[in-house]
């Protein structure tokens, strides 16, 4: 069983749309903390401080967030680009955007060093070249989830979309760990 507590989440990804046409020029140029280059990417970025997340706003109304560690700050940061939006005149009136989560990454420790060389010979579906970076690439493709492993034990865990696929995909890689080292 995996402690909790030594595996968080440090970003939830997510994407929803908002049902309405966004003008990004005027978005822009009204709100603070909003980058719109369209000749460099269609998308404006807005800035959220508390909590601390960005998004990318399209002009058609689709919005991917990004930065948030909880579902519930998601909805915080989503309420505060429908108050934006309401600045510029675009009411949209008790409207709760459907948010699909589109990736969730974790990071911790999984308590054990690693020899990663051993690993990279041993398993499939791993990268490792430690003379441009220093982890191992390992794919779990029948659970979703990518892992960036450390010698040390800590780990990176991206591609699941809930905590509970997380710690499951810990739990089975802890799994394989222990049957290859």
């Amino acid at each position: 069983m995996v402690d909790e507590n030594a595996i968080q989440i440090v970003n939830i990804v997510v994407s929803t749309s908002l049902e309405h046409d966004v003008p990004l020029e005027k978005m822009a140029a009204v709100l603070p903390n909003t980058e719109y280059n369209p000749e460099q990417f269609p998308g404006l970025v807005i800035r959220i401080k508390e909590p601390k997340t960005s998004a990318l706003i399209f002009s058609s109304g689709k919005v991917v967030c990004t930065g948030a560690r909880t579902l519930e700050k998601v909805d915080q940061s989503m309420d505060k680009i429908i108050e934006s939006l309401k600045r510029i005149n675009i009411d949209l009136k008790d409207f709760k955007p459907k948010i699909t989560v589109q990736n969730v990454v974790a990071s911790g420790s999984i308590g054990m060093d690693l020899n990663l060389n051993k690993l990279a010979m041993k398993l499939d579906n791993t990268e490792y070249e430690p003379e441009q970076f220093p982890g191992l690439v390992y794919k779990l493709q029948q659970l979703n989830a990518t892992f960036l492993l450390f010698s040390n034990g800590k780990i990176v865990c991206t591609g699941t979309k809930s905590k509970d696929e997380v710690m499951s995909a810990v739990e089975k890689l802890i799994d394989i760990l222990k049957g290859v080292l």
